[in-house]
């Protein structure tokens, strides 16, 4: 079972899961996002996808992380039972940063749309249960990190037949989620746990300030004379940051 939990710092999460785990959400999340250049209007968030799949198959190859996690089959019940057996599971890990967890999170909630209108298939396809495994474990993380009342202002970006509108993230300048994983990365770690509630915020919805962002990308790609994914915010992410 997929399990999502904060980081010592907040930075992000730890994802951990054994080999099948994230051999099927690996496998899902590539089904669900398409072939390149199949959806042109998602290509950009289609990366950022992409980018926890290779996260992912770095993890399953064993350079990311490892941790024992308990089973069940303690002394206790091992008393009881005819077979022997270890009272661990080994799950590989790795880590995503928050701002990016909740807008992969997000959006998920599109390419599923389209998953379904282009495979027609239906809610109970194996491909979407996976995506929304990861997407359930990302929900219990929030709930178990926010007080009720945060966590049940978040509810409206995390209910996809609810108030969710599809095609929030067409043509989403991306851009804007390197920004605030940088902002995020550069808060102190009690801050950063006070703003995660507020980054999905950010990338729940599209504010005034992702408006000013997005107006600020097109100007600049206009004036330049080259495609808007090729625009960057003149900041770096930070060299060395403790998760």
């Amino acid at each position: 079972m997929l399990q999502i939990n904060n980081t010592p710092h907040y930075a992000g999460v730890t994802v951990a899961g054994d080999y099948q785990d994230l051999d099927e959400l690996y496998e899902a999340l590539h089904l669900i996002v398409g072939e390149e250049g199949e959806l042109p209007a998602y290509d950009s968030v289609r990366i950022r996808v992409l980018g926890v799949c290779y996260d992912i198959r770095h993890a399953m190859m064993g350079g990311r992380g490892a941790t024992a996690v308990p089973n069940g089959f303690d002394k206790e019940r091992a008393r009881y039972m005819p077979i022997i057996g270890p009272d661990t599971n080994i799950y590989l890990t790795f880590e995503v940063m928050w701002p990016e967890l909740l807008f992969v999170s997000f959006s998920l909630n599109d390419f599923i749309e389209l998953y379904e209108k282009r495979s027609n298939t239906h809610p109970w396809d194996p491909t979407i249960i996976a995506v929304r495994k990861f997407q359930g474990a990302v929900a219990r993380c929030l709930q178990e990190t926010l007080s009720e009342s945060k966590y049940g202002h978040l509810k409206k970006y995390i209910r996809p037949y609810m108030n969710y509108t599809y095609g929030l993230y067409h043509n989403y300048a991306t851009q804007y989620v390197d920004h605030l994983n940088i902002k995020f990365l550069k808060m102190k770690p009690e801050r950063r746990l006070a703003n995660i509630s507020i980054m999905a915020k950010r990338l729940g919805e599209l504010d005034h300030l992702y408006i000013n962002a997005r107006a600020g990308i097109m100007d600049a790609a206009r004036d330049l004379n080259v495609p808007e994914s090729e625009i960057r915010f003149n900041e770096e992410y930070p060299e060395d940051f403790e998760w």
